[in-house]
């Protein structure tokens, strides 16, 4: 379906409704802004064992900045980003990204200096037992943007879930996990290098549809 001059759908956008703006892990600094949990508070629970959510938040914070970072350098070869897409719940997907080479639903883990061996079964961290459900979190958030997008463009995208391991040590693949990117941090920019899939026409399409926040209510 060809998409031809000024979109009108991103001319009426309000802004309330346009995640353009937003900035990697906006999310994030949304629930950090929001805590009750002052310095004191947090250093004791720290000084206590425990693990302060904020904390996590953090990390996770510092993963989605810097991978959203080098996703913007995409957009001088026609990429598209769209940061922190609000899901139904807590939930929210890191990064979108549109372009010459496809639709990518990028997750971001900060696992800093850890050994990581990635197979299909899912990801371990140092010398846990059980993998991490990164593999699976990254294939049902990519789904979900398949389904949001197709309603609001009518044509069926594929989308391509990516995980990202930020600051990891070793990363060993055990075997190539079915259906979903890993890359390491400095390796993100590579998928700039893709194309043949998107007309920029369907680019500029599917950015239209990505940004609205109405389009990802009840997926």
């Amino acid at each position: 379906m060809p998409w031809k001059g000024d979109d009108p759908e991103r001319l009426f956008l309000a802004p309330d409704d346009d995640l353009a703006p937003n900035r990697p892990g906006e999310a994030l600094r949304a629930r950090l802004d929001a805590s009750r949990a002052g310095p004191g508070r947090l250093l004791a629970a720290r000084l206590l064992g425990r693990r302060p959510r904020e904390d996590a938040w953090r990390r996770s914070l510092e993963g989605e900045q810097y991978v959203g970072s080098a996703l913007e350098e995409l957009t001088a070869g026609g990429w598209r980003v769209v940061h922190s897409i609000p899901l139904p719940g807590e939930a929210d997907i890191d990064h979108l990204v549109i372009g010459p080479g496809g639709v990518f639903c990028v997750q971001t883990q900060l696992l800093r200096r850890a050994a990581v061996r990635v197979g299909d079964d899912g990801v371990r961290v140092g010398r846990e037992r059980q993998p991490r459900p990164y593999l699976r979190a990254a294939r049902r958030e990519a789904a979900r943007a398949a389904h949001a997008l197709s309603r609001g463009c009518g044509f069926d995208p594929e989308v391509w879930p990516v995980l990202v391991l930020v600051a990891a040590g070793r990363v060993e693949t055990a075997s190539a996990p079915q259906g979903v990117r890993v890359l390491r941090e400095r390796d993100v920019t590579r998928l700039g290098e893709l194309g043949g899939v998107l007309h920029p026409e369907r680019v500029e399409r599917l950015y239209t549809v990505a940004r609205n926040r109405r389009t990802w209510l009840n997926v």
